[in-house]
């Protein structure tokens, strides 16, 4: 389809996409998408979306990732002339790229935002930082931003984020972080937002995935460090790479958005929303691999009306990669995040995981290292072989009386399978952001949130002061 036949159906009632007899090249959908064309649902996640992640960027603004990623984002990324981007929940002004990376590295830094389980990874932690950062330079400039274009910007960046991970898991044989795929999102949305054409736009994606970090996974579960899941580094790669394209540096094409072994991902884009299909929400802070487990120990507990003193320790037979995550005696919240066996443990002494219990203290319980030591993982094949389209665990309660008390194989809650409630996801907003941002400020953030897509540019702008201006514990 020419790009001039895009623009008469532009002109017409018609949803193009999704109307559209031919599969629609990348750079155009991406050029030609409107509000219009986004399907209700998706607007509901995307709203959910919004609230989930602006609650963990709340809390991840007070943590030591998050402060030193601030401090070397004001050294190595100058204002620039145009009046520069505020940093997520921080309010100091850098370049778009230097707040992306800043941002995304404050909401990594807590592991509870949304994820894609196909992907094994993540968008919205490299997605909403990213498109925050340049929407909020573009106000800095003087430009109208409504509800409605964040939506667009949000849902392009989700969809080709997506898009990009499924192939380069269907064809690389090393298991890439969120970053690798992330990048290539962010550059096609910030494109579009800097008013790129469909050219412009097909090289930032080139850029993007060709200069984007290709950081090996599980490394990072081997040996938990602050480098999380690469979008830190995604996020302002498809800053920068948008700026590039814009100003005719070429780097065309991406791999995983054309091509032959691209084709079968990309073919449907428009009619089938991967955003909508993959998107979970996390009810703890840590891995999402742990949760079934987690979720597993949980119900063990309540149900059998038992008390951590009956528990002398546990079985979980799990998938490979999931027994790679261990983390029996975690020092640091990086190996926290990256364990299975302390968070369950967790769960059986205090009977919740939650921002309170993200401490040095908690780290150095001997209540809960009693339990964490007495954790026993099993790599399980058969479960291996499941553990694809969701994470699958079967835990086993060892109590002190000798009994065994096995639960069913699970997957974890937050799945389209076993969504969490929106009371639950408000729960968990307010659990994270009322502590930092106090009950007024959080209060507004939900509220507006919970339906950006429909507000005008005076409702944008407060919605957007909310999320990038400071926040106790986040000055430096």
């Amino acid at each position: 389809m020419t790009a001039a036949g895009l623009v008469d159906l532009m002109a017409s009632d018609v949803l193009f996409f999704s109307e559209s007899l031919m599969p629609v090249p990348f750079e155009d959908f991406a050029l030609f998408l409107r509000f219009r064309d986004l399907p209700n649902p998706l607007l509901a996640l995307l709203r959910r979306s919004f609230v989930d992640t602006m609650g963990v960027a709340a809390i991840g603004a007070t943590t030591e990732m998050a402060g030193i990623a601030r401090r070397a984002a004001r050294a190595q990324f100058g204002v620039g002339r145009a009046g520069g981007a505020r940093i997520l929940m921080n309010g100091t002004r850098c370049s778009p790229a230097g707040a992306a990376m800043a941002g995304a590295f404050t909401v990594d830094s807590i592991d509870a935002h949304d994820g894609t389980t196909p992907n094994k990874g993540h968008a919205g932690s490299a997605v909403f930082p990213a498109v925050l950062a340049v929407a909020d330079a573009l106000c800095a400039g003087g430009q109208a931003i409504t509800g409605r274009d964040l939506a667009l910007w949000l849902a392009l960046a989700y969809e080709t984020s997506y898009l990009a991970g499924q192939v380069q898991h269907a064809t690389c044989a090393e298991y890439h972080t969120s970053g690798a795929w992330t990048a290539v999102g962010v550059a096609i949305a910030c494109a579009r937002m800097l008013g790129c054409d469909a050219g412009q736009i097909r090289h930032a994606a080139g850029i993007a995935e060709y200069h984007g970090p290709r950081s090996p996974m599980m490394r990072c579960i081997d040996h938990p460090t602050m480098l999380r899941d690469g979008v830190g580094w995604g996020a302002p790669s498809g800053v920068v790479a948008a700026s590039l394209a814009r100003e005719g540096f070429t780097g065309a094409p991406a791999l995983v958005c054309e091509g032959e072994a691209a084709a079968p991902h990309w073919h449907d884009l428009g009619t089938r929303w991967l955003t909508l299909e993959h998107t979970h929400y996390k009810a703890y802070p840590c891995c999402r691999w742990a949760h079934p487990a987690i979720d597993a120990v949980r119900d063990l507990m309540r149900d059998h009306a038992l008390v951590p003193q009956d528990v002398q320790g546990a079985e979980i037979r799990t998938f490979h990669y999931a027994t790679r995550l261990a983390g029996h005696e975690p020092q640091t919240l990086d190996e926290f995040s990256y364990a299975i066996a302390f968070p369950v443990a967790l769960m059986i002494a205090r009977g919740r995981i939650g921002p309170q219990d993200l401490t040095l203290a908690t780290l150095q319980d001997p209540d809960i290292l009693r339990l964490s030591r007495a954790i026993t993982l099993i790599d399980d094949p058969e479960l291996t072989a499941r553990s694809v389209a969701h994470r699958w665990a079967q835990v086993t309660l060892i109590l002190c009386d000798g009994r065994r008390i096995e639960d069913r194989p699970r997957t974890p809650r937050g799945d389209r399978d076993a969504p969490l409630s929106d009371a639950e996801i408000a729960a968990k907003f307010h659990d994270f952001a009322d502590p930092v941002l106090g009950r007024a400020r959080a209060d507004r953030i939900a509220q507006l949130g919970a339906g950006f897509d429909a507000l005008d540019a005076t409702g944008t702008a407060e919605l957007l002061d909310l999320c990038l201006s400071g926040v106790e514990g986040s000055a430096d």
